[in-house]
């Protein structure tokens, strides 16, 4: 699952976002890094680059975007939002040992939805929490 965006820059002006560089450098982070980051791993990520960058900055960036619709907020864990640029409607798997968020495929079209004729639906989220195959795996090695 990717989402490829030829020209950063462009691409927020599309979404009429100013395209600052921290802008630009926390959205590539967003593209490049599938990792479903919090705040923290940005600023963490990117504070060594960008010095004066603050963790106010990235959190108002990040509602910026999801505001125009070019990010979605995950909140699996009460206590932990989580931010994803794939934009595709799509399932994720939280690891309950390692932490870790995998986007899942999901087959919207499979999906029996009748029930909800009527409904305006203004979010998606499709959530499975368990053991990663890694963690598995590595649980039984020992």
């Amino acid at each position: 699952m990717t989402h490829h965006v030829e020209n950063v820059g462009e691409y927020l002006k599309e979404n009429g976002i100013k395209p600052s560089y921290q802008r630009m450098k926390i959205y590539e982070f967003l593209l490049h890094n599938k990792i479903h980051p919090t705040v923290d791993t940005i600023y963490k990520a990117l504070n060594k680059e960008i010095p004066t960058l603050s963790k106010t900055t990235v959190y108002n960036t990040l509602n910026l975007f999801v505001e125009k619709n070019i990010v979605n907020v995950l909140v699996i864990e009460e206590n932990e939002t989580r931010y994803d640029a794939y934009l595709k409607l799509h399932g994720h798997f939280k690891c309950e040992k390692c932490g870790n968020i995998y986007d899942i495929e999901v087959e919207s079209d499979t999906l029996d939805l009748a029930e909800l004729e009527g409904y305006e639906i203004k979010e998606k989220h499709i959530y499975f929490k368990g053991v990663c195959r890694h963690c598995s795996e590595e649980a039984l090695k020992n």
